[in-house]
């Protein structure tokens, strides 16, 4: 079985990013020759996304302009928020509307994906249709560039838990369906009300990478990465 369906969420506001998102949408800054938001749709397209949904609110003409020029062998629709921002839950319950039962994939373009996480969403694809169940890929904090980090959650037998101390990153990957976004009754919420009910039950499921972790978290960071990262 395959997942057809995929959003990218493209919306955030890029405060930790300025000066550079004052006029820039986060998601069309480059790395190397690619823009964050052009990694984002290729390796969900090189899995054999059909259809990609991309929400966006800061400078969102920017991104409905750069859409319109990009190739793309996957149909590439725009969720507008310019009106009310509505954060990432939200954002994903208003975008995936359309996609009914369907299970989706939902990619933060703020991680540096590149297609060495292609085995990554290929195996995170089949432990969720095994499980049925909302999956995370998650990273340990070891393996990220951002020393800053502290970790989000603790992961043992692909069990997600949250506690006092964490060790793994979420790296900006999950695949998941309405079920679990309908569960909350808002319009704008944060997917951390998702995932805080779905911890309460032990039904939160995570899959471990073992790649180096680029999160372009903050200006300094971004910085650091462009450096480093040319391709």
């Amino acid at each position: 079985m395959k997942i057809k369906h995929g959003m990218i969420l493209a919306a955030g506001l890029g405060k930790r990013m300025q000066p550079l998102t004052l006029k820039t949408p986060k998601p069309l800054l480059k790395i190397g020759n690619k823009t964050l938001l052009e990694r984002s749709i290729n390796l969900l397209i090189n899995h054999g996304i059909e259809e990609i949904v991309i929400n966006i609110h800061h400078l969102g003409q920017q991104i409905e302009q750069y859409i319109s020029n990009f190739s793309s062998k996957a149909s590439l629709i725009i969720s507008n928020e310019k009106n009310l921002l509505l954060d990432t839950g939200g954002g994903v319950k208003e975008g995936t509307k359309h996609f009914k039962e369907k299970p989706f994939l939902v990619i933060n373009p703020d991680t540096l994906w590149d297609e060495k996480h292609s085995y990554d969403l290929l195996s995170l694809e089949q432990f969720y249709y095994k499980n049925q169940k909302h999956c995370l890929l998650l990273v340990n904090k070891k393996l990220s560039f951002d020393k800053s980090f502290k970790g989000d959650f603790n992961l043992k037998e692909n069990i997600v838990s949250r506690d006092a101390e964490n060790n793994f990153i979420f790296t900006g990957i999950q695949i998941t369906n309405r079920n679990f976004l309908n569960q909350v009754d808002k319009r704008v919420f944060s997917m951390n009300e998702v995932w805080k009910e779905l911890l309460k039950t032990k039904d939160l499921l995570g899959l471990e990478s073992n790649l180096k972790f680029h999160h372009l978290n903050t200006f300094e960071i971004f910085k650091k990465i462009e450096k480093i990262y040319k391709i």
